[in-house]
């Protein structure tokens, strides 16, 4: 019923990925017509680039990151002197670096079949194009104070207004994205992209920042010493994002019990977390909380296991209140013997509880999910869905929370209208 969006790109991913496109054309042809300024230099951060790029990982939320190329390509767009030397680099220059080192890294996992998403890689290029364009004019006489007064703070203040002010336009860009992608108010969108991806892209800006100003001492020796510890702390993201992924697989896998075992039409799961994912979003919820709603929808049946005889078709809208608080409680208290997932449990256990005693808007959102799927199923005819929503209506606000069914209604229209 809640199928998945397409994985096509949507408008907002092609314009971007076009901007990037063009960007890329004309620092290459820029660079190529008037000759490569300092190529030492331009070579070791273009190598750090690809390194990175090659070292990519996804974080959670679908997030594709790559920290040491994003640190790497501020550090060159940022950088004021080498060695000593001044940096005389173009903006467009850095434009082609970033580029050509992005796409150098990313060849080894096209050719494994692993490529990277292009909006991902758009967005890092233009994130690091804009930091250039609004920089390089300023940075010769930003040198020129520093070594003149031996005064380094009016650039390092420049550096952090700008960087500030790119990270603030990545966000909105991720944000306008995000909220197209996944359905989600914008607004959210945004809260979402400072909570989870603002503090990695904050960490990684200063890394790049201190990468540009160790260059004026340590030469490029500052490329590897400043990249050693940006790759641990990538692998330590890695493990991260392993771990949570294989979190909520085994979530999936034990939701499935209930379907293995006769308890619950098969599918019933899977198309009840969607359902309410996509309603959760439809209310605003941060994705912290749509995570804790995912693996509660999923085990949202588990305390079926205690039945001894199967309700027929497991459909629990069907069976007495007592009955259902009970495979409720029985559920939460399984999820509970987990020892970390008790908020989990918390929804598992109120979402039988009418709304006059205040459940949590995840439980809310579960129990209208799960009636409306145990009364449509897998079926996508719209007379059955909508007779099932009036269902839902007609209990008056009691049972079922009123905001969450006409947030559904929407969902189940849109899911419709897609069909």
């Amino acid at each position: 019923m809640a199928a998945p969006r397409s994985q096509g790109l949507d408008s907002g991913q092609l314009l971007l990925i076009c901007a990037a496109g063009m960007l890329t054309i004309a620092g290459i042809s820029h660079t190529a017509a008037a000759g490569l300024a300092d190529s030492r230099v331009a070579i070791g951060f273009g190598v750090l680039i690809a390194a990175g790029e090659l070292a990519r990982l996804t974080m959670p939320g679908n997030r594709e990151v790559a920290p040491v190329s994003t640190a790497a390509s501020l550090g060159y767009a940022l950088l004021l002197d080498v060695g000593g030397r001044e940096a005389t680099q173009s903006a467009l220059q850095v434009v082609a670096v970033m580029s050509v080192g992005m796409i150098a890294g990313a060849l080894p996992h096209v050719a494994v079949g692993r490529p990277p998403r292009l909006d991902a890689m758009a967005r890092r290029l233009l994130a690091g194009s804009l930091l250039a364009f609004a920089y390089r004019p300023f940075a010769h006489s930003l040198y020129d104070i520093a070594r003149t007064t031996g005064d380094w703070w009016p650039a390092l203040g420049v550096m952090a207004l700008l960087i500030a002010v790119m990270l603030a336009a990545d966000v909105l860009i991720a944000a306008a994205l995000r909220a197209e992608q996944v359905r989600t108010a914008f607004g959210v969108a945004v809260r979402d992209e400072f909570r989870m991806a603002a503090p990695l892209g904050a960490a990684v800006a200063a890394s790049g920042m201190l990468l540009a100003l160790a260059s004026h001492s340590m030469d490029l020796t500052a490329l590897p010493a400043f990249a050693a510890p940006l790759l641990v702390t990538q692998v330590a993201f890695r493990k991260y994002a392993g771990i949570r992924a294989t979190y909520l697989q085994t979530v999936r896998a034990l939701s499935r019990v209930t379907e293995v075992g006769g308890y619950v039409e098969p599918g019933h799961s899977r198309r009840v977390s969607q359902l309410s994912i996509a309603i959760g979003r439809e209310l605003g919820l941060s994705e912290p909380q749509l995570l804790e709603l995912e693996y509660a929808a999923l085990m949202h049946d588990i305390g079926q296991l205690s039945l001894r005889d199967p309700i027929p078709g497991g459909a629990t809208v069907l069976t007495d209140p007592v009955q259902a608080r009970r495979i409720a409680e029985l559920g939460a208290e399984v999820i509970r013997q987990t020892g970390v997932l008790h908020g989990v449990a918390d929804i598992v256990r109120r979402q039988c509880d009418p709304v006059g005693e205040a459940p949590p808007i995840a439980s809310r959102i579960i129990r209208a999910a799960n009636a409306f799927d145990d009364l449509v199923g897998a079926s996508t005819d719209r007379d059955r869905a909508a007779a099932a929503l009036d269902r839902l209506r007609l209990d008056g606000g009691t049972e079922y929370d009123a905001a969450v069914v006409d947030a559904m209604a929407r969902v189940v229209d849109r899911l419709m209208t897609r069909l």
